[in-house]
């Protein structure tokens, strides 16, 4: 299967999108003639291979390198470097050409900077004496498509730069993006913003819609009917607890990079002892991951036995009975999805033994309790007590974040204690780290009332009736160990967003379920309770055009006019879990909601993902 998706299926079509920058990337390479040496960043890597095959750049002469210290190791004559604006890869590609120079080999130097040529990189290169034999450019990749409903800015540090570095040039970057999205698919006409970057997004893009108009009379009916913006930082509670999603825990636990997964290939059935790594495309191109991507996982282990049942008792028939020759066509048509269901017993089969361990239902267990904002001396113990027994820093991190931001900081008392004893534990190299989570305001000393259990009843973020029987609120301490046998709500229907996280319903899809369906006027005074300001408006263009109006009520907007749902697009500043993508799909998927929904990100993030974005060691 290939591992770039199929976008022509979704709400809208990304195609266009993905084609325009595989052109432009093949018009860099075609600009360069002959054969050239293409250094590519590796955090690029994952994010090419969403837009082009490497056959095809190898047919323009491109030989691949990734781009590291190491001097490059090629006959080539011509080297291009493809990278992101950071200054350490900067310092790479200088030792690269004075390594070259040291030797006399005579090369021409090519670098384009994605998504576009700073400053600073520009000056280092000046001090290292090498800008001035670099031919510079750039490759405008400033929206990325993931899947056929979701586009990444690939903008993997965005949150802790805006919060912790006071640098907010990737704001001006999702702006762009966004502005690129309205010159292929119309002037989005409503916009919704809530937290202090996502506001400057949105007066971002109106300035660039001055400056650069997207003419409405071109593009015709603009196909999004409305744009959500919402900082990370409201909801930093949804991130830091276990996803139970299939998706979200295969990311939890395999972590998936630019739809695909990388893995052990023992773990896919092959007979391997070596630890050598196979990768696993994970998108909508595969119809299995499809249909069960967004379920809870106990209902995927129930989905394949019942797909495996099946296709035995099919065997069975095929064997002992006669087939007409269509009987047999069929029964070939079902073997063709053989290598799909065995790929998917066997992660599900890696999954079952990670999620039936005690140290995984222990957390689990602790996240509910956090998040039901109870017993608060039994969490902290808890914490305590993974540092001792020196559990992964990242995972004490994750859940004291939790504790930290459903409290308003940890009483002063903790707070000191609790960083003394990390580094005692882990070493005092991790003070950087701390640092960077209090300057975000994520691990801090409390200062006041927390407003979370005002939050938690007014949006109904704990349901508790999320399984087949009728558990009081006095039983979910029991209910929440059973949690992986995760939450089956009537089966294979649940009710509510809440099944992605066994009776948890995300703060962020809350927000956007209100937004969706009454805006947010009714929730003016939780608003305030959480960071940022917010803005809704109406873009100039269709500011006396009341049939782009989604107030009040946006369920009972008529569709666009070839017959399709309207157009929501949310997008994540600072980067959103599968649990929530999961969430957002079955939003859209319930009766009655007038609404496609696609989202946009900053990047996909898991709690892991996002605490290390803010780790650094002293001097490292």
């Amino acid at each position: 299967m290939a591992q770039i998706p199929n976008l022509q299926n979704g709400p809208i079509n990304f195609t266009p999108i993905r084609d325009q920058s595989q052109k432009e990337l093949l018009t860099i390479l075609k600009n360069i003639r002959g054969k050239k040496c293409l250094v590519i960043d590796p955090k690029l890597g994952g994010s090419l291979s969403l837009i082009v095959q490497t056959s095809l750049l190898k047919e323009h002469g491109a030989e691949l390198h990734h781009l590291n210290a190491d001097p490059i190791e090629s006959a080539c004559t011509k080297v291009v470097y493809l990278v992101q604006t950071q200054l350490h890869l900067m310092k790479f590609i200088s030792s690269h050409i004075h390594n070259d120079t040291s030797k006399g080999l005579q090369r021409e130097y090519f670098v384009y900077f994605v998504p576009r040529r700073a400053v600073a990189c520009e000056k280092l290169l000046e001090d290292e004496k090498v800008h001035n034999l670099l031919t510079i450019g750039e490759f405008p990749l400033y929206v990325l498509p993931l899947d056929e409903d979701i586009l990444s800015f690939e903008l993997d540090l965005s949150y802790k730069e805006c919060l912790t570095d006071g640098d907010t040039t990737s704001l001006w970057h999702i702006a762009k993006g966004i502005h690129k999205l309205e010159f292929s698919f119309g002037l989005i006409p409503n916009v919704r913003a809530k937290g202090k970057a996502s506001v400057r997004v949105a007066d971002m893009l109106n300035r660039m819609q001055a400056e650069e108009p997207v003419n409405s009379t071109d593009t015709g009916v603009p196909e999004i009917n409305t744009l959500i913006i919402l900082d990370r930082e409201l909801d930093m509670v949804t991130p830091m607890c276990s996803q139970l999603t299939y998706e979200g825990l295969m990311d939890e636990f395999l972590h998936i990079n630019n739809g695909a997964v990388e893995i052990d290939a023992s773990i896919m059935g092959a007979n391997q002892q070596d630890g050598k790594k196979m990768k696993v495309p994970l998108n909508s191109t595969d119809k299995l991951f499809r249909e069960t991507r967004d379920l809870n996982f106990e209902v995927v282990v129930q989905v394949l036995r019942q797909k495996a049942t099946s296709m035995k008792q099919d065997y069975t028939e095929m064997t002992t009975t006669n087939q007409t020759v269509s009987e047999l066509k069929d029964f070939v048509k079902k073997l063709n999805s053989l290598p799909e269901m065995t790929r998917h017993i066997n992660l599900a089969q890696h999954l079952s033994t990670l999620t039936s361990k005690p140290s995984f239902l222990g957390r689990l267990d602790m996240e509910h309790t956090i998040v039901e904002g109870e017993s608060y001396d039994i969490c902290f113990e808890y914490i305590e007590e993974m540092i001792h027994k020196q559990e992964p820093f990242v995972n004490v991190l994750r859940l004291l974040i939790l504790l930290s931001v459903t409290n308003a900081g940890l009483p002063k008392r903790n707070f000191d204690y609790i960083r003394r004893e990390i580094l005692h534990s882990y070493g005092f190299e991790h003070i950087a780290t701390l640092n960077n989570l209090e300057k975000a305001g994520l691990v801090k000393k409390q200062e006041g009332k927390s407003n979370w259990l005002t939050i938690k009843r007014a949006l109904q973020l704990v349901v508790e009736d999320t399984d087949t029987t009728n558990k009081t609120s006095k039983e979910i301490p029991e209910f929440k160990l059973e949690a992986v046998q995760l939450y089956m709500p009537r089966k294979n229907c649940p009710k509510d967003v809440s099944y992605v996280f066994s009776g948890y319903a995300p703060l962020s899809i809350r927000l956007i379920q209100h937004a969706i369906r009454s805006g947010w006027r009714p929730l003016e005074e939780i608003l305030k309770l959480l960071p940022g300001t917010h803005t809704e408006s109406k873009r100039s263009a269709f500011a006396n055009s009341p049939s782009f109006d989604i107030l009040p009520g946006g369920l009972h907007m008529d569709k666009v006019e070839d017959g399709r749902r309207a157009l929501v697009l949310v997008v994540f500043i600072g980067g959103v879990t599968f649990a929530e993508i999961s969430a957002l799909r079955f939003l859209s998927s319930q009766e009655g909601m007038a609404y496609d929904i696609i989202i946009g990100t900053t990047k996909i993030i898991n709690g892991n993902t996002l605490t290390e974005s803010f780790m650094e060691k002293l001097g490292g």
